[in-house]
């Protein structure tokens, strides 16, 4: 998947997917919010480490692209973690015996709405908007 097709308007990081991916998607994201203009990093900062953790363990293969951008009209900033592959991720029914499962439960709650489109390069594009 190209990154330049894919965001060619805003700073994207392209991330190998390993289990440092998490940690540089975290920083990349605290300095886009200071770039931005949000004070409060904390749940974007959440958010993109669930994203970019699920695109790791879940996907494990390919590249891991990260962009937050603000959405003007809603006054929010988007946080989008594109990866290469093909499942769509869900929220998972709630088990109380479950060992993990329970990361999307979390972000849908701390944030204002995400959701999850195919790329027609193949792929998805797992978005976030949160407050500002």
């Amino acid at each position: 998947m190209p990154a330049l097709a894919l965001a060619p308007e805003t700073p994207s990081l392209v991330l190998e997917t390993s289990e440092r991916a998490p940690a540089r998607a975290r920083h990349f994201i605290a300095e886009r919010f200071r770039e931005i203009g949000m004070a409060d990093d904390f749940t974007g900062r959440l958010v993109v480490t669930e994203l970019v953790t699920n695109a790791y363990e879940h996907v494990g293969f390919g590249h891991i692209i990260v962009r937050a951008f603000p959405d003007a009209k809603a006054g929010l900033v988007v946080i989008e973690v594109c990866d290469e592959g093909a499942v769509l991720p869900v929220v998972r029914p709630e088990d109380h015996g479950a060992i993990g499962g329970r990361g999307l439960r979390l972000v849908a709650q701390l944030v204002h709405d995400w959701g999850v489109r195919p790329l027609d390069e193949g792929g998805k594009a797992v978005w976030a908007r949160c407050g500002r």
